[in-house]
């Protein structure tokens, strides 16, 4: 099953540190949560802990995550980090402002990751759930045997109960998922 995604249905919540805003932009309960954040100040991240982590620079640049253990680098743009919700982050801002997509979910009961396709690339999904999101300029994907085209900050969520094939024929598309 796809179901479209449109900017009007996304829901906004506060961060769980109250230092911001983030766009829910697909999520299941508490079990796993896919949305899109402004990071405007240098700052904590929210406590995670039990979650697993990706997150995607989307806009800006210069985005470091300062741990105890060192540095996670988020300064390419549309280059996927991972990390444990629990680990303690502190933002820093090497550029200004950024723009960040993120998955998270409960690493007891789910397990998450994202890849970038870009045009002329395909990827095999396994069964799950999966959120194709366009954050930036216009891109077309297949999925099921049909086309899509997406606007900038549109997406399908695909219900996948088996193995499905998805290729992006045109533009860039964030394929977070959760299986």
């Amino acid at each position: 099953m796809i179901t479209l995604l449109d900017p009007s249905q996304y829901r906004r919540s506060p961060w769980k540190n109250g230092g911001g805003v983030t766009v829910d932009i697909a999520e299941q309960g508490e079990t796993w949560r896919f949305g899109r954040t402004p990071i405007v100040a240098a700052g904590p991240f929210s406590d995670y802990a039990g979650f697993d982590r990706v997150q995607v620079l989307v806009g800006g640049r210069g985005l470091v995550l300062q741990t105890p253990d060192g540095e996670i680098d988020v300064r390419t743009p549309f280059k996927p980090v991972r990390f444990a919700g629990e680990t303690p982050i502190t933002s820093r801002l090497e550029a200004g402002p950024v723009e960040v997509v993120n998955l998270i979910g409960a690493r007891a009961a789910v397990h998450v990751d994202i890849a970038v396709l870009r045009a002329g690339q395909s990827l095999a999904l396994r069964p799950g759930t999966h959120i194709a999101y366009c954050a930036s300029g216009p891109a077309r994907l297949e999925a099921e045997g049909k086309q899509y085209a997406l606007a900038a900050d549109h997406g399908l969520r695909i219900e996948a109960p088996g193995s499905t094939m998805l290729a992006v024929p045109g533009g860039r598309v964030i394929v977070a998922s959760i299986t």
